[in-house]
């Protein structure tokens, strides 16, 4: 099962999100004991230094909201690590991925809480992000709806969960290992510690997306060796 740590960026600076409620994400270095600085670089550095990630997810929250964005950043990012893929969810619509040339090295992710409308990402190169919270699906409801859309990678992305320590959900993404058995499902949201992680593995989630528990010690380096 693949680690995979996640930088939020919102106002030029990685924040920690909890919870959903991204008006009160704070920058990552006042909780981290990872970081003491929430500069993009310098914390993909610090979790370089931790464990040797080959795959990060970066959430570009001014973006997906509506108010500007970290381009620069992200592709000052892009060029500086050349062998790390990065998976970016920055709202953008499917109609602009399609026309648009990216780094080999990034992977969009289409995000059902930015989409319009659901669009077939069959044989795109693209990640499907299905959106929840507060146990309600997020976006066009023809994306639960129409399975043949759906990509070879799903992160199920539970928001309210995201941050606040309470556990993964469970039921959901065992519901959906079990009725989909060729799909690859990526849990994000609420990841505590390793018997979470195990806990994962043993419904068949191919890979987690973590932030807190990488920041806050509760999952170190000897204990994602065992995955």
């Amino acid at each position: 099962m693949q680690i995979i740590p996640v930088i939020d960026l919102k106002g030029g600076q990685v924040v920690h999100a909890a919870g959903g409620d991204r008006s009160r994400y704070q920058p990552v270095h006042h909780t981290s004991s990872l970081c003491d600085s929430s500069e993009i670089n310098y914390v993909v550095a610090r979790f370089l230094k931790l464990y040797p990630f080959q795959t990060f997810y970066i959430a570009d929250l001014d973006a997906i909201g509506g108010n500007g964005n970290h381009d620069v950043a992200i592709d000052d990012l892009l060029s500086q690590y050349t062998n790390q893929e990065f998976w970016l969810d920055n709202g953008s619509s499917y109609q602009a991925l399609t026309t648009t040339t990216r780094p080999s090295n990034c992977k969009p992710v289409i995000g059902t809480e930015s989409q319009q409308l659901p669009v077939s990402l069959k044989n795109a190169g693209l990640i499907l992000s299905l959106d929840f919270k507060h146990n309600q699906a997020l976006g066009h409801p023809g994306w639960l709806e129409s399975l043949e859309l759906w990509p070879e990678t799903v992160v199920v992305m539970t928001l309210d969960l995201v941050g606040s320590n309470k556990g993964p959900d469970f039921e959901k993404l065992s519901k959906l290992c079990k009725e989909h058995p060729d799909k690859r499902f990526v849990a994000a949201g609420g990841v505590r510690d390793i018997n979470d992680l195990m806990q994962l593995k043993t419904i068949g989630i191919d890979a987690v997306l973590l932030a807190s528990a990488l920041h806050n010690g509760s999952i170190d380096a000897a204990m994602m060796e065992k995955f």
